[in-house]
């Protein structure tokens, strides 16, 4: 088993497989805030930050107004009117159950909202699972650490005794501002290539990978 004492996951595209919702769900509000669609990877690309600031990157030349409708729109979409599918990557229920029998403590840091985590935790019945979990909209944004200082002053924890894993540059990038040891997930958003940058200590493809490197 890996000497850490936390394991801070990340949520869309790490543990989720929502990738594709989110997408759909910000090209329906761009229409309806009457703004030109962008190619799907520049949507992804932004997965892992706030929403306000996510939508800042995207649309820049938005009025403040078309900034409401994009906002709005999409909240609507994700919670209650898109239908596209989102599910829990195989082995979610495995891994958590697996890491915590182990004497892990678990936590999550996502640039979602309180509300969108909620939805899903609760759907997905993991919420028991975790000690601390920090929303977006609660702290400062990622890529800025201020999420994970906040985890480990609450738990009393320093970095090296926590774990990021995530499938985005912006996981990997908030964790090695505060010298947290990080896996990459390449199920996620940023291929291989874009993580590596960050020197995450392993890469893994699937939840199951991921289990199997923590408790080797």
């Amino acid at each position: 088993m890996k000497p850490y004492k936390v394991i801070i996951f990340d949520w869309d595209g790490t543990l989720m497989d929502s990738d594709q919702r989110i997408v759909e769900c910000l090209k329906v509000a761009a229409l309806k805030a009457d703004l030109p669609l962008l190619p799907d990877q520049a949507y992804r690309d932004i997965i892992g930050l706030s929403l306000a600031v996510a939508l800042q990157i995207l649309y820049p030349q938005a009025s403040e107004w078309q900034h409401k409708v994009l906002d709005a729109v999409y909240r609507w979409q994700f919670m209650e009117a898109n239908d596209t599918l989102m599910q829990p990557f195989e082995g979610l229920h495995d891994l958590l159950t697996s890491l915590k029998a182990a004497g892990y403590l678990l936590a999550i840091a996502t640039g979602k909202s309180r509300l969108g985590l909620e939805l899903v935790m609760a759907e997905t019945q993991v919420k028991p699972y975790f000690v601390i979990t920090k929303s977006g909209e609660e702290t400062a944004c990622k890529p800025n650490p201020l999420m994970l200082q906040e985890i480990l002053q609450e738990l009393s924890l320093a970095p090296s005794e926590a774990l990021m894993v995530g499938d985005s540059i912006f996981d990997l990038q908030m964790a090695q501002a505060i010298a947290i040891p990080s896996v990459a997930m390449t199920h996620g958003v940023h291929g291989l290539e874009a993580l590596s940058v960050f020197n995450p200590l392993a890469f893994c493809d699937s939840l199951a990978e991921l289990k199997a490197w923590l408790l080797s």
